[in-house]
């Protein structure tokens, strides 16, 4: 695999640029309430999602009240089994999720997937980052990677994730591409972006795999460094990152993440979502949500979602087991 693209396996049917000219403000409710279930604890991709659309929503005006669950466990198996069993009480809950939803099942770190539950609508993509602490002797990703060279298990790469998942398949997809078995990779699996933050800062890792929002967010804060990201060229939130590319490996991927409902959700709730989230994406609200992230403005809904997730599925099942990371 002399040219690993994970892009286009997590994106290339999902694209459908809705960064054209924010409109008003203000727009008529769509709805009174919603509830989002995040799969993961705070600090995450997920949660950064969910509350940033539960924002575009509110100062939209789109929706009068936004409420927040964080449901952590199993590698999202748990928020995914709740949503499940308790499906006729959860009409009014939105869960986030992404293309982990996709990854767990194949490699049997959840046994329930994205057919389990109602597919709503892609919303965003988020591109991958490498980062170190602030204080870490690893002043670029050249100087990473020569430590990993001399002594790969010598330099763990954690993330927010169970082990197989992206945070997961991320580095080890950079580590293939940059001539290195990706199997040779020490990865730490964290319950949580914060968790997995934490052990970066302890010394525990030497470096986090995890979403660019999450990164820029951190760096804003002076926590980390981030030293590669996996965007086609620099994102103008993350000016002073470099991609993979300039770092000299051809390396890829963006993160699709999107909304589901409780399984046998009616199909005119399953559509009132839906066209909820794609008024929320012309907004002006959404739009400041959206760069502060340094997000990719995707939509797409209903069954050509449920198309894509099928067919990103058989592609991903073909990279993972490339990978070794299933059989």
């Amino acid at each position: 695999m002399k040219h690993l693209k994970i892009s286009a396996l997590a994106i290339a049917a999902l694209v459908s640029l809705g960064a054209g000219a924010a409109m008003a403000q203000e727009k008529e409710k769509a709805m009174d309430s919603v509830h989002f279930l995040i799969p993961g604890g705070a600090g995450g991709g997920w949660d950064g999602t969910a509350r940033g659309v539960g924002e575009a929503l509110k100062n939209s005006g789109l929706v009068d009240t936004v409420t927040f669950e964080n449901m952590s466990g199993g590698g999202g198996g748990k928020a995914l089994n709740y949503v499940v069993e308790n499906a006729q009480s959860n009409e009014g809950t939105l869960m986030v999720h992404s293309t982990p939803i996709i990854v767990r099942a194949l490699n049997k770190t959840v046994d329930m997937g994205f057919r389990d539950v109602t597919p709503v609508a892609g919303v965003i993509g988020d591109y991958a980052a490498v980062v170190v602490g602030k204080d870490s002797d690893y002043e670029s990703w050249d100087d990473l990677y020569a430590a990993f060279q001399e002594d790969p298990r010598g330099v763990a790469i954690g993330g927010g994730s169970a082990p197989g998942s992206m945070d997961h398949l991320v580095p080890a997809a950079i580590l293939q591409e940059a001539g290195s078995d990706p199997l040779d990779l020490r990865y730490v699996a964290y319950d949580a972006g914060g968790k997995a933050m934490a052990g970066l800062l302890s010394g525990e890792i030497a470096a986090l795999s995890t979403g660019l929002s999450e990164a820029i967010a951190l760096a804003e804060a002076g926590e980390v460094r981030i030293l590669g990201v996996t965007a086609p060229e620099r994102v103008e939130a993350a000016p002073d990152a470099p991609t993979f590319k300039e770092l000299g490996v051809d390396m890829e991927f963006v993160n699709w993440r999107g909304f589901f409902g409780a399984p046998g959700l009616p199909e005119d709730k399953r559509n009132a979502y839906a066209d909820m989230l794609k008024e929320m994406t012309t907004t002006e609200a959404w739009a400041k949500v959206r760069d502060r992230n340094g997000w990719i403005d995707i939509y797409n809904a209903g069954e050509d979602f449920t198309a894509y997730l099928e067919n990103q599925e058989a592609d991903m099942q073909q990279l993972m087991t490339n990978m070794g990371f299933i059989q």
